[in-house]
């Protein structure tokens, strides 16, 4: 009885190992019908992907009229800058990219400011080597101060101004970048202290000095003896326009694909 037994588990086995087959079949069909919709989804995103992170940026260029592109780098800007070769590429939806051969519209970089110091001692170690590759091309070239509210106005226009030495008549106005203010500065004095660095700089170069802040900074907390007397440089990120139209520079991103600059970089636009 129980080699009987075993004889028809046996058999029963192989009934189930055919069955065992056609599963595996079915199975395999399955496996090539997923590969095959991996690749089609590969084919689609992977140039998506490409576009995003190599060649494009994915942000398009402001749609409104403009004289001049420029970006403005400092230390923190790393890798080699070819300055023979500055260009804001767009494609055909407007979007910027580092492909020559892909590009529908070419831009040259017309103008690049550049970090000189920051507060009464601080002085960019990239600033002369900028500085002197901008000048030695067809690049109109400015240079700028990152203010500290904790620091004496005038202490950091000297700094600023050892820095930087003498300007070409066609190098642009010295630049007070103001974006911060110091922990238990009141507002009076730290816009005492920027009026002395424009006061002092402007004199020493005379040329009225740019004012560089975001619109919400120059908004909330710079006076009008600021506002209404110097050139502003706004930072405001996206296409749509600042709200002010008091502006004659506008930085609109800080993520631009620039061709000649390995990573992204800060661009604005000239009236």
């Amino acid at each position: 009885m129980a080699k009987a037994g075993k004889s028809k588990i046996a058999g029963t086995r192989k009934v189930r190992k055919k069955k065992g087959g056609k599963r595996k079949k079915v199975l395999s069909n399955w496996s090539v019908i997923t590969i095959a919709a991996v690749l089609l989804l590969l084919l689609i995103v992977l140039p998506v992907l490409k576009q995003r992170g190599g060649k494009y940026d994915g942000e398009p260029l402001p749609e409104i009229s403009f004289s001049a592109l420029g970006i403005d780098i400092s230390h923190n800007n790393k890798g080699p800058i070819v300055w023979d070769s500055l260009y804001v590429l767009t494609d055909r939806q407007g979007h910027m990219h580092k492909s020559m051969e892909d590009a529908r519209n070419v831009y040259p970089i017309k103008f690049v400011f550049i970090k000189a110091s920051e507060g009464a001692g601080m002085k960019d170690p990239m600033f002369k080597q900028n500085w002197e590759a901008a000048g030695e091309r067809n690049i109109q070239r400015g240079a700028y101060h990152f203010f500290r509210s904790s620091k004496d106005g005038e202490l950091q226009a000297r700094n600023f101004i050892n820095t930087v030495g003498e300007l070409r008549h066609i190098d642009l106005p010295p630049v007070l970048d103001i974006e911060t203010i110091h922990l238990g500065c009141s507002r009076k004095l730290l816009n005492q202290r920027a009026l002395q660095w424009l006061e002092c700089v402007s004199k020493a170069y005379g040329r009225k000095a740019i004012v560089y802040s975001s619109e919400s900074f120059i908004r909330d907390m710079l006076d009008k003896e600021i506002t209404d007397n110097y050139p502003l440089w706004i930072a405001h990120y996206g296409v749509a326009s600042p709200d002010s139209e008091q502006w004659d520079y506008w930085q609109f991103t800080d993520r631009a694909c620039v061709f000649g600059v390995p990573e992204p970089v800060d661009l604005s636009l000239r009236r």
